[in-house]
């Protein structure tokens, strides 16, 4: 038998979290789905969230998991493979573990994942001493010296913003060469005080379990304590693009095309977290999801009401 909830989840980080929230206080049957790998696993804490700045990210994913069973939600740990949406309008999910699922309204916050430069040693230190985001690492770091990993011209952005947390910055250009730099990059790397270097990156430096320095391909070596790098983005759009969402390309991946909400081009679905953009940090995630949430509750009430007048 297929079990019938008001709302579906797809996705138990902060965004799907903070929406199978609302909706739970809001009496609303709710399954939230997750796989229970969130992309910020690596990091050990979790900065710039306001009264749970420094919080361990998988501390927190404890608190809301248990926030939500308070009010009924129900949380399988498993993987959403396919969703169907049926004659009415509504939503058939099947799981990998072989169970379906129906929800009048259905919530993707499946996120992103990361993939990292093919350097050695990067996926290792990823998240301690190996860092892609300054808002998220940059104060705990601040004044140490730093490399940044190019990998598209893009690079240089990251160069600069990290500037601001160090005045010891060095750009590895690594697959870039350097006159795919814009001489407009360049004054403005100048002005930043920013070194740069180039020729491919070979591997990292790492003495007592810290990074201690970059290893070109030359054999030449550069004192770093701090490498930053720019994994490539791999939205997970996969549920999104079987319902027909409307998605838009941006620089930083493939995401769905929302309305202020969350309300993807499919009625009855919403998307929050990183299925809408690069950018979602935790606290404009569980933002998103919170509004999703409301929005759907209100939805489903005025449905119901009108439904009942018409009868």
């Amino acid at each position: 038998m297929t079990e019938r909830y008001e709302v579906v989840v797809v996705g138990g980080g902060a965004a799907g979290l903070s929406a199978a929230l609302v909706l739970g206080r809001a009496r609303r049957s709710v399954l939230v789905i997750d796989t229970g790998e969130p992309r910020n696993a690596p990091a050990a804490h979790m900065q710039g969230y306001l009264s749970r700045d420094g919080m361990s990210p998988m501390e927190f994913l404890a608190v809301g998991r248990e926030e939500i069973t308070r009010y009924g939600v129900e949380l399988v740990r498993d993987r959403a493979v396919d969703v169907a949406k049926d004659a009415d309008g509504e939503f058939d999910v099947t799981l990998e573990g072989g169970r379906t699922v129906h929800g009048r309204r259905l919530v993707v916050a499946t996120g992103l994942a990361d993939e990292l430069p093919k350097v050695p040693g990067v996926a290792e230190r990823f998240g301690r001493d190996v860092l892609h985001c300054p808002y998220c690492h940059g104060w705990e770091v601040r004044d140490q010296a730093f490399g940044v990993l190019a990998t598209t011209p893009m690079g240089v952005h990251q160069a600069l913003m990290v500037s601001q947390w160090s005045k010891d910055v060095t750009l590895f250009l690594h697959t870039v060469a350097e006159d795919e730099l814009a001489d407009e990059d360049l004054r403005r790397l100048a002005a930043a005080g920013v070194d740069v270097v180039p020729g491919e990156v070979a591997g990292l430096v790492v003495e007592d379990d810290r990074l201690t320095g970059i290893r070109l391909a030359d054999g030449t070596t550069h004192e770093r304590s701090v490498l930053f790098v720019a994994p490539r983005a791999i939205p997970r759009t996969g549920l999104l693009e079987r319902l027909g969402a409307e998605l838009q390309e941006t620089p930083f991946g493939t995401y769905a095309v929302v309305d202020p909400t969350g309300l993807t081009s499919v009625p009855g679905v919403w998307a929050a977290g990183n299925a809408i953009g690069f950018g979602e940090q935790v606290v404009n995630a569980a933002s998103g999801g919170y509004r999703a949430g409301a929005t759907i509750n209100g939805e489903l009430l005025f449905t119901d009401l009108d439904a009942a007048v018409g009868a």
